[in-house]
């Protein structure tokens, strides 16, 4: 449940006192999209609408997709099928779906599944009203944010097991013509309602919206829409009131955030946006995530240095080092200006964690290309680092590439760079045994009762290794969202042992 406490609705001539509607959402997919239901639900927790995690409860439910590669199509194929289930079965009089894939398949969604009653694409969000039936969206509404008391207590946690229908291949177009005539324009600011999904010391902030990149492998700019920064004193606005609201962690999301405020006119916009950030009084840490690579200027490196509010943490996805395939992804550069750039990142900010994610098996990949990925792996060796088989899509540039490679023959290319950081990370993890950090408290374990968890500065929400937390030492009554020093005493090949001091 939900602590906003609900508006009542307003009620026809005659008519008893409405019922208050419940709504529950399942939000997949990346921060970004997270975000984006935070703040349809914040929308209809205004309208008088009460949140539900139960979706058996639910008399309205909203499955938030995403649509960036095949796997993540399937998830939300089968999880919007699961969901239908319940208005056939449960209490739900409403199927809404949003997000990503309503941008791609707007039309076979409609005509294909007769259980969803209204779509909601990324550049619609404030439509999220009329859709569940509370009323009409005709524009943001001006109100503060509000706040759940978890993440479980709102968005319904749901993955989908799979169904007959999800192989009928009801989805597959056999051509993806990319036209982006309408392109979404969205874009949410301090004054939109949201909802928090995230543990109560912990928020995003997005800010940026779409993409200009070219990259081949990518469909972001139809899915999203053209790059578009938020005003600066919308974003500090926000995450001064997030951080009076018991925030302590900020996680600023986008596309590239690198690029922050050139549609602006500002030079360095996102060094100039962490610094003010880093005087916010209540905030404990800060990051970015999604660093462009020619991107990450001299400036913004001295100002993450400059601040120990400022995590001293770096994710910039270069997707390859062969200048071959680079080329084809038109991204440029390769592995020796990566290397020179990644010795001067970890020159400027002392004890710097840098995280990077590659496709494996592009169009066209050779073997020459593969090893010299592998090559510039070790040769870097990063604290995190994500493999991603392609996933060939319809719409984007490289699905006209010739040479594609089997499935087979990527997802073995796929294993053998996971091995390698695998070696690198276990390495690199027992050089941590005996060193002294802060750990943010996040609460008792699922891997077992007699574990706590937490993060450490080198771990990003969700998407980092994890902290087990097995002595609390002297301290007594820890709650989730403290902060204490602790001391690593045991190191796994991605994962940390530690105890508090």
């Amino acid at each position: 449940m939900s602590d906003v406490t609900p508006t009542v609705l307003p009620q026809a001539e005659n008519e008893s006192k409405a019922k208050t509607t419940k709504v529950g959402f399942v939000s997949l997919g990346c921060p970004k999209n997270l975000v984006d239901s935070e703040v349809m639900m914040g929308l209809l927790a205004r309208a008088g609408a009460e949140l539900t995690p139960r979706a058996e409860d639910a008399d309205v439910i909203v499955v938030n997709t995403c649509s960036f590669i095949d796997s993540a199509q399937q998830e939300s194929v089968n999880t919007i099928l699961e969901m239908a289930e319940h208005k056939k079965n449960g209490n739900a009089k409403r199927l809404v779906v949003a997000g990503c894939l309503v941008e791609r398949y707007r039309n076979e969604i409609r005509k294909d599944i007769p259980e969803v009653d209204a779509v909601v694409g990324t550049g619609e969000l404030v439509q999220i009203l009329g859709a569940t039936g509370l009323g009409v969206g005709t524009g943001a509404l001006a109100c503060p944010s509000e706040r759940s008391s978890g993440s479980d207590l709102v968005v319904l946690n749901s993955r989908a097991e799979g169904d007959a229908r999800e192989q009928s291949g009801r989805f597959a177009r056999n051509e993806w013509d990319g036209a982006i005539a309408d392109l979404p324009n969205y874009l949410y600011d301090e004054d939109t309602p949201r909802i928090l999904a995230t543990p109560k010391h912990t928020a995003y902030i997005k800010i940026a919206e779409g993409c200009d990149h070219p990259c081949t492998f990518c469909i972001i700019p139809q899915l999203r829409g053209k790059f578009r920064s938020r005003r600066f004193e919308s974003v500090i606005a926000e995450a001064e009131r997030l951080a009076q609201a018991g925030v302590r962690e900020i996680t600023l999301i986008g596309q590239d955030t690198t690029c922050y405020g050139e549609d602006l006119g500002l030079k360095d916009g996102l060094a100039l946006l962490l610094e003010k950030l880093a005087q916010v009084e209540d905030l404990r840490w800060v990051r970015f995530l999604y660093a462009y690579p020619n991107k990450i200027t001299g400036t913004l490196l001295d100002t993450i240095a400059r601040h120990d509010k400022i995590c001293s943490y770096i994710d910039v996805p270069l997707q390859h080092a062969s200048p071959n395939v680079l080329k084809r992804m038109k991204r440029g550069a390769g592995a020796d200006i990566f290397l020179r750039s990644i010795e001067k990142m970890r020159k400027t900010i002392p004890n710097l964690t840098l995280r990077s994610s590659f496709i494996v098996g592009f169009p066209g990949e050779t073997e020459h290309d593969f090893a010299e990925l592998c090559d510039f792996v070790k040769a870097a060796r990063f604290d995190w680092l994500g493999a991603f088989s392609y996933s060939d899509q319809e719409g984007a540039k490289a699905h006209h590439l010739d040479h594609q490679l089997s499935s087979a023959e990527i997802n073995r290319r796929a294993k053998k760079l996971m091995s390698i950081q695998k070696q690198i990370s276990r390495m690199a993890k027992k050089a941590l045994v005996g060193r002294q950090m802060d750990v943010l408290i996040e609460g008792p374990s699922s891997e077992s009762d007699l574990l706590w968890e937490g993060r450490t500065e080198m771990h990003a929400p969700e998407i980092d290794g994890k902290v087990f937390i097995a002595d609390f030492g002297d301290h007594d009554n820890v709650t989730a969202g403290e902060f204490h020093r602790c001391e690593i005493t045991e190191a796994h090949d991605y994962d940390l042992v530690v105890k508090l001091i």
